[in-house]
């Protein structure tokens, strides 16, 4: 009898850890669904935050290029035009006898030939259609043809690996990009030398820019318009930035975008 009772007690023991260890298993996979669907939830959510944010963003390019693109058709039709017909005005004033309204004429005629060049140029660099018919190394090449013309700049282009036409998008986001980082290089950078690298890969453009300007501390520096403008951008294509500056030594903008579906130049 006794005997029985310690067989009974201990097939009590062993089901009841047998039934403990079932409750703690079913427990522990409760919470870890729990757990499993709240990281779930949290990714499903980041992924829907990350599309709203490049939808956002790529709605306001939209916008960006058709203001650029109106800008661009008045600079053509209005102030091209006006200042052609004045240009062929004063080319039709008889020669004047006096050397220095000739002179001062003449100057007058080259100073409106020039702004209409820089301002054929600009409307060029605002154009979608320029850009995407021509290219993005093009549209790059006029911009440092503007750039260097001034004598304020020493800027190269080198181009290695195979160019290619990208989808006109593409093409004419990296030229914002580029422009953007251009622009940073006149408005603060105080540099001098600017190199602009192309390197195309069988699935990737690399765009790096880099000059020997003052620099800036990233650590200690908020970004600014201006580089948020180039990361978002870049975020657009779903590439990356990355940016390397320190104070005094100047700055190294690199462009990773991931490149598909591509026609040899």
């Amino acid at each position: 009898m006794f005997k029985e009772s310690i067989n009974q007690l201990v097939y009590f023991i062993l089901f009841s850890s047998l039934l403990m260890i079932v409750v703690a298993l079913f427990v522990a996979y409760v919470i870890h669904s729990y757990k499993q669907r709240q990281i779930n939830n949290l990714k499903n959510l980041n992924e829907l935050k990350s599309l709203h944010e490049n939808q956002l963003l790529k709605a306001q390019i939209q916008v960006q290029e058709q203001t650029f693109e109106h800008i661009s058709n008045e600079i053509h039709d209005n102030i091209g035009q006006k200042l052609s017909l004045a240009k062929l005005h004063l080319n039709s004033i008889d020669t004047i006898e006096n050397l220095y309204h000739k002179e001062l004429l003449t100057d007058s005629i080259k100073i409106i030939t020039e702004s209409l060049n820089d301002l054929r140029d600009l409307s060029r660099s605002m154009s979608f259609d320029f850009i995407s018919n021509n290219g993005f190394i093009k549209a790059i090449e006029n911009d440092i043809n503007q750039m260097n013309k001034s004598g304020q700049y020493n800027i190269k282009l080198t181009i290695t690996g195979d160019p290619v036409f990208l989808e006109a998008q593409l093409e004419v986001v990296l030229y914002r990009i580029t422009q953007e980082v251009l622009s940073n290089i006149i408005k603060h950078a105080d540099a001098t030398k600017v190199n602009i690298q192309l390197h195309y890969t069988a699935n990737e453009l690399n765009l790096e820019i880099n000059d020997n300007g003052c620099g800036f501390d990233i650590n200690t520096n908020e970004k600014g318009n201006g580089l948020n403008n180039i990361q978002k951008r870049a975020q657009s294509l779903n590439g990356e930035a990355f940016i390397i500056s320190k104070s005094g030594t100047g700055t190294t903008i690199t462009i990773k975008i991931p490149i598909y579906d591509r026609k040899t130049v």
